[in-house]
């Protein structure tokens, strides 16, 4: 049987505030989906009710089919998380602090050097496995937090922001991690737009605790990204000021805006223009450009569909 996630009717409200607002979300199969949502949103919360670290006001979290309220022992089985971002004492190495897990979770004594071994290698922190974490940067420290979710082979991931206030190394590193768990479902809240783009084939987008879609990136993109066509295009120098002005009187351009000194963000009509055309009148400029980018719209689709945050 596929590993699944389910929220059936869920709501949770603290006194006169509703948090998760009658939550009706299915996914199934092994792959990433992205949980997006402007803050307060309600996806933390949604997360802490599938683990059971909060009650649903009424409604029904499942992992596999089974109700985490009335059996939680047996739904969270199958399923690990990482929540917000938990800390590891200081003192334990990555092998102390994994094998004191794999006690809490029951792993056989006989499979547990292994386990966490191939966790940490996973993560690549094999070299790291007797240093003390004490001594780790926030980056190396997350590796460890999602080793943590490997010890007893889930068929569920549930990640809460794993990249929240890592350097761009260590958000790289964390991404390349959750591409590589495709042979599970993994469910990913995040902030960032192309971190989703980029690791998830599917997207979940909540606000004002109500799911507003969920489909595939490719569905949501097309349906609400609109009829404009995006790109990147990058220079291998500075973007001279005059090119710039050249660029946005483009036939077709509708819009123009630097990303840094050396790549730019374009939008056009691609009824009058194509992307071969488009780039090939900037290469004509002769200002470096020297490779483009086509945006599949995932943030302009949120942005049409999240009209205000809280």
């Amino acid at each position: 049987m596929a590993p699944s996630l389910e929220a059936v009717k869920m709501t949770k409200k603290y006194g006169s505030f509703t948090a998760v607002n009658d939550l009706n979300l299915k996914i199934e199969g092994t792959k990433c989906v992205g949980f997006l949502g402007p803050n307060g949103a309600g996806k933390t919360t949604t997360m802490k009710m599938f683990t059971g670290l909060i009650r649903a006001t009424s409604g029904n979290a499942l992992i596999n089919g089974v109700d985490v309220e009335h059996d939680k022992k047996a739904a969270l089985a199958s399923c690990a998380t990482l929540i917000e971002t938990p800390e590891m004492y200081p003192s334990l190495t990555p092998k102390e602090a994994l094998t004191m897990l794999c006690e809490i979770r029951g792993v056989p004594k006989a499979e547990r050097n292994k386990r966490i071994d191939d966790a940490l290698a996973q993560v690549k922190m094999q070299e790291w496995e007797k240093k003390k974490v004490g001594s780790f940067s926030k980056g190396m420290k997350q590796r460890v937090n999602v080793a943590s979710t490997l010890l007893s082979d889930p068929e569920v991931i549930i990640l809460d922001e794993p990249s929240t206030g890592l350097d761009p190394r260590g958000m790289s590193e964390v991404r390349e991690i959750v591409r590589s768990l495709g042979n599970r479902l993994v469910f990913m809240s995040s902030h960032l737009l192309a971190e989703v783009q980029e690791v998830c084939q599917e997207v979940a987008l909540i606000d004002h605790g109500k799911l507003l879609v969920y489909d595939t990136i490719e569905n949501v993109t097309s349906r609400f990204a609109g009829s404009m066509g995006v790109v990147q295009i990058g220079f291998a120098r500075a973007l001279d000021l005059q090119v710039g002005t050249a660029i946005s009187k483009i036939e077709g351009v509708t819009s123009f805006s630097r990303l840094n000194d050396k790549r730019v963000m374009v939008k056009f009509d691609p009824k009058v223009l194509t992307q071969e055309k488009l780039f090939e009148t900037i290469a004509n400029m002769k200002a470096g450009a020297q490779s483009l980018e086509a945006s599949a719209g995932l943030e302009d689709a949120y942005l049409s569909l999240v009209k205000e945050t809280l």
